[in-house]
């Protein structure tokens, strides 16, 4: 997984950078086929805006999310991208059950 995080008025630090990676982690652990993430961190006046874009294989998952506190952002944004990446999971998985029943034949 390539993981590129980059900020729009604002210098990422070291700590920043940490938190960000613990928590994809965990998004991680969820879904393994995960390819890229383009993570933007921002700041416009007192809103800090997190976006994150996973590209998985066959689709995009973009997400957002802001809060007054970077951290808090950050927690947000992880828990909304794991219920994406979950639900994309179990539907790749329906598509691939569903195709596996259709090509048996049946035994009647």
């Amino acid at each position: 997984m390539n993981l590129n995080i980059s900020g729009h008025h604002l210098e990422v630090t070291p700590s920043i950078r940490e938190y960000v990676n613990s928590k994809m982690e965990r998004v991680i652990r969820h879904f393994d086929n995960v390819i890229d993430v383009n993570i933007i961190l921002s700041v416009e006046k007192l809103q800090h805006q997190v976006e994150a874009t996973v590209h998985v294989r066959g689709r995009d998952i973009h997400v957002e999310a802001t809060d007054e506190n970077m951290y808090a952002a950050i927690d947000l944004l992880a828990d909304k991208l794991d219920r994406q990446v979950v639900k994309h999971k179990e539907k790749s998985m329906d598509h691939r059950n569903e195709s596996i029943k259709q090509h048996q034949p049946s035994a009647e």
